[in-house]
């Protein structure tokens, strides 16, 4: 597919017309040429997801620490960290592989898990995802939580609390995604990955603060923080379908489908799986419009 740039600005131009006008900014490498492209169209669909820009929450402090911090789409593998105090922040499939990583080259390995956490091995998420083509969400739930008690027991006195609601169900409400373990756990349990509550506040210098009380002094902080949507960044009309978090107004089903032509494919917080049915049903209601209007078009 050739790569047209990036969207500079795009708006809904007047409603008799019912169509929507993108502004492009030609790009070449990491250096952007002043050429811009403007791109008329009956239907927009805005697939950017609700993941697009890197996010890092403020913490109180963060501006004076005194060591390195990034957010974890920068990290590359934890070869230059060798016997560096690193904290990592997030607990989700990026914190935990990461974490891991860090203490296999040498780190010497913090995690921040703020909240219950669902972990399975890659195993018992592929046996979860094939049985719920035939089996109730709940049903899969209860094998999931026994499974991972099974293989990792109780880990509370390591820092790890599970939900109280399943990893499938919590996942469909809009929840986190159950993290697959790469083998985090085990160091958590041998102690080479420690484990601390939501940062409290930083220190001057490299001093951490956790809500519980303790601290401790950081080289490094790596952030697998997530990421946040940019619509409202490029979308001028964005309240068209968005409201101001820049998710859709209308809840899931029906989150998919605005007015005036436009739809959006990824911000249901359902992962790929609720990516392929937006998809799914933009196509067919873009395709609908279209052999109506080529019916008009014949009568006529």
């Amino acid at each position: 597919m050739e790569d047209h740039g990036m969207i500079r600005m795009c708006w809904l131009l007047e409603v008799e017309i019912l169509a929507w006008r993108l502004l492009m900014i030609s790009q070449l490498g990491d250096s952007t040429l002043n050429v811009d492209e403007i791109y008329v169209a009956d239907y927009l669909v805005v697939a950017t997801r609700e993941n697009c820009d890197a996010y890092i929450p403020m913490i109180n402090g963060l501006e004076n620490f005194e060591g390195e911090y990034l957010h974890c789409s920068k990290y590359l593998n934890g070869r230059s960290w060798y016997d560096k105090n690193v904290l990592v922040v997030g607990s989700g499939n990026s914190g935990m592989e990461i974490a891991y990583d860090l203490s296999t080259w040498g780190a010497n390995t913090s995690i921040v898990i703020r909240s219950p956490v669902h972990y399975f091995t890659k195993e018992m998420v592929y046996v979860g995802m094939s049985m719920l083509k035939y089996i109730s969400i709940d049903k899969v739930d209860k094998l999931m939580l026994t499974m991972s008690k099974l293989k990792y027991g109780d880990m509370s006195k390591y820092g790890l609390v599970r939900p109280k609601e399943g990893p499938f169900a919590l996942k469909l409400s809009g929840g986190h995604t159950p993290t697959t373990d790469v083998g985090c756990i085990k160091k958590i349990k041998k102690g080479k990955v420690k484990v601390y509550p939501a940062i409290a506040n930083i220190k001057k210098g490299k001093i951490i603060e956790f809500e519980d009380g303790k601290s401790g002094e950081f080289d490094v902080i790596v952030f697998a923080t997530g990421y946040k949507t940019n619509v409202q960044k490029w979308f001028k009309d964005y309240k068209e379908l968005f409201n101001e978090n820049e998710m859709p107004k209308t809840c899931y089903p029906n989150h998919w489908k605005g007015r005036n032509g436009i739809y959006c494919a990824g911000f249901a917080k359902n992962g790929l799986m609720g990516i392929a049915s937006d998809a799914q049903k933009i196509a067919n209601d873009i395709c609908s419009f279209a052999i109506n209007a080529r019916k008009l078009s014949l009568a006529a």
